[in-house]
């Protein structure tokens, strides 16, 4: 890239900049760029230095959302809305130090390549990952999907690790999953993230569940990041009336814009329970706020993220964008989503709750009480089931996946009518005295409910697949259970 280009970039005319204002601007960036070309000790790369270095630094002076967004970064976001992204089709456990493949997708480069349930992979490209954390795991995995990967994985039963060669391919990534009932009539879907196909994929989603003769509907938004807010619009849509408010947007200057649910728009009127949680962000928050405004849904879980930035991306030349914040998000009643970021340090967003005032109060349709503090405040708060020193112990060791596959090696399939007998929880209590790991009678007693679900939830993983396992894993959710007694009172 010539750095004529970028100064033509820099030098678009700026608000409040006079002409010599900007003139000194840009001597000082040609100044500092001709040093660092001619006196660096170093090489130097002038492509690094304004698309690394000087454009993505001028916009995060802006705030922590909007972003210069180079070649690759643009081709991920556009990825986004084709709702597909670069993979092996493979679902795998990450545990310190090991990668266990739970699943492959059929004629995915996972299954082409002959990864199978149960295998590990030892190596990456070389890294062995018998040292990293579980963070480091996750790095290497996202980098080695974007191009051919070589790996050595271990086989039960066989001796010598196997050499394997994956090529990522564009693999489907759907929103909508986790579609089962909870009971006759409750249904339970789980909502990734909004994509171009999110709205279309869920109504055709509900309409095979029952559609208006559903009892209710648990809609789970939670570690959901947000994504197309068109999406999320058209998702209100599905349950509110036409020409109720889905929300507000307020820019820089004058009257905030309302936006509404379409007149002649069919919506379902079955009671809804929404599940969010602190990773529920932006497209969610949405929604979630604008079903809690006109009193809905309910919603249970966590405080949200509190991001309600209205982004507009804008095309640049040489592939690249700008991702800049141009508006602010209100729900329905007038709530901003944005919680305050005064002093945030910018890399540490994701913790930090900013300095502000008391909580304004705001009012749902029916006049109970919401409060404007950033993010969506559930209306009943419920809080996950935590581990206890035993469990966490167990989990560590990945002892409910090592039972599960020991058992089916000698006990081949199993239906979905599949139970933990006490006989096996008897092999199990046994499995666990050869690793050394001895509960006492008061541990064990209090733990036998999930230490059952636990080993149907991995025995399901390996026999039909983990969209089998996570069910089993998400009836046992408390969020869930409180779902459901919220629906089954209405």
């Amino acid at each position: 890239m010539r750095l004529p280009l970028v100064l033509l970039l820099l030098s678009v005319p700026m608000s409040g900049l006079g002409d010599d204002q900007l003139d000194a601007q840009l001597r000082r960036f040609v100044e500092v760029y001709n040093l660092l070309e001619h006196r660096i000790a170093g090489p130097f790369d002038p492509e690094q230095a304004i698309y690394q270095g000087a454009l993505p630094a001028m916009v995060r002076t802006l705030d922590p959302h909007s972003a210069f967004l180079d070649r690759d970064q643009y081709e991920s976001l556009r990825e986004m809305e084709r709702s597909t992204e670069k993979g092996f089709g493979s679902v795998v456990s990450l545990l310190p130090g090991r990668v266990i493949v739970l699943q492959t997708l059929p004629e995915s480069p996972s299954a082409r390549a002959g990864l199978s349930p149960g295998d590990e992979i030892i190596v990456i490209n070389r890294y062995s990952l018998a040292r990293l954390s579980i963070q480091q795991l996750v790095s290497l995995l996202a980098e080695s999907k974007q191009r051919k990967a070589q790996l050595m994985v271990r086989r039960p039963g066989v001796a010598r690790l196997i050499p394997m060669e994956l090529v990522p391919a564009e693999m489907a990534d759907p929103s909508v999953r986790g579609v089962f009932f909870l009971r006759p009539g409750l249904a339970y879907v789980k909502l990734a993230n909004f994509e171009g196909t999110t709205a279309e994929d869920l109504r055709q989603t509900i309409e095979q569940l029952g559609g208006q003769a559903l009892n209710g509907l648990v809609l789970d938004l939670r570690r959901n990041p947000g994504g197309m807010v068109d999406a999320a619009l058209k998702t209100a849509a599905f349950f509110l009336k036409p020409g109720q408010r889905i929300l507000w947007v307020r820019g820089r200057e004058g009257e905030p814009a309302e936006v509404a649910v379409p007149e002649g728009y069919t919506s379902y009127d079955f009671p809804v329970c929404v599940l969010v949680d602190n990773q529920t962000a932006s497209a969610a928050e949405i929604l979630a706020g604008a079903l809690q405004d006109h009193d809905r849904a309910t919603i249970l879980g966590e405080a949200s993220f509190g991001k309600g930035l209205v982004q507009s991306v804008f095309s640049l030349s040489e592939g690249a964008a700008l991702a800049l914040t141009t508006a602010r998000y209100l729900t329905p009643s007038g709530r901003s989503l944005q919680r305050p970021l005064e002093n945030c340090d910018l890399y540490a967003l994701a913790t930090c709750r900013g300095s502000h005032g008391p909580d304004r109060i705001f009012h749902t349709d029916q006049g109970r009480t919401v409060v404007e503090g950033g993010g969506i405040v559930p209306d009943k708060m419920v809080r996950g089931r935590p581990y206890s020193r035993f469990e966490a112990a167990m989990e560590a060791s990945n002892s409910y996946f090592e039972f599960a596959r020991q058992h089916l090696q000698g006990h081949g399939s199993v239906g979905k009518d599949f139970e933990v007998s006490p006989r096996l929880l008897d092999e199990f209590q046994l499995f666990l005295s050869r690793r050394r790991i001895h509960p006492g009678l008061a541990e064990w007693s209090s733990t036998v409910t999930f230490i059952r679900s636990r080993i149907k939830q991995e025995v399901f993983n390996l026999a039909l697949g983990v969209e089998k396992g996570d069910e089993i894993e998400i009836r046992r959710d408390p969020v869930v259970q409180a779902a459901l007694v919220v629906l089954e009172q209405k």
